[in-house]
């Protein structure tokens, strides 16, 4: 019996990197799903029960973190990775610290982040 595929929903405002990852994950076996806006991404979990999600936290319409609560009561099983290419790291990191499992530094390179993921998908 084949174990059902992993969903990955990815929030991102970068198009070129939603297509990357979006190959990246695909190419690896796993549903993705990509958005560019916090809205859209709320509307996805609303309607979908994703294994884990990557969330920028610089969207046109909010930031990536206010997603992050919603998904760990909607579904607290849900791998939440914040990827972020602003300055502010710290501060973001020290915000979300509690929502998230993970946090990458764009460029993110594909062999850590399929690493990461694999890890908190393992431990989740």
């Amino acid at each position: 019996m084949n174990e059902p595929k992993r969903s990955i929903l990815i929030v991102d405002d970068d198009r070129a990197i939603l297509r990357v990852f979006t190959r990246l994950l695909e190419k690896k076996g796993y549903v993705v799903k990509a958005v560019e806006t916090g809205k859209d991404a709320l509307s996805e979990i609303d309607k979908t029960r994703f294994d884990a999600a990557l969330i920028d936290v610089r969207l046109p319409d909010m930031k990536g973190t206010a997603i992050l609560p919603v998904l760990r009561k909607t579904s607290s099983k849900t791998v939440r990775i914040v990827i972020t290419g602003s300055p502010d790291l710290k501060r973001s990191r020290n915000e979300t610290r509690v929502d998230m499992d993970a946090f990458l530094v764009k460029p993110v390179n594909p062999d850590i982040l399929l690493g990461v993921l694999n890890e908190k998908l393992k431990t989740k």
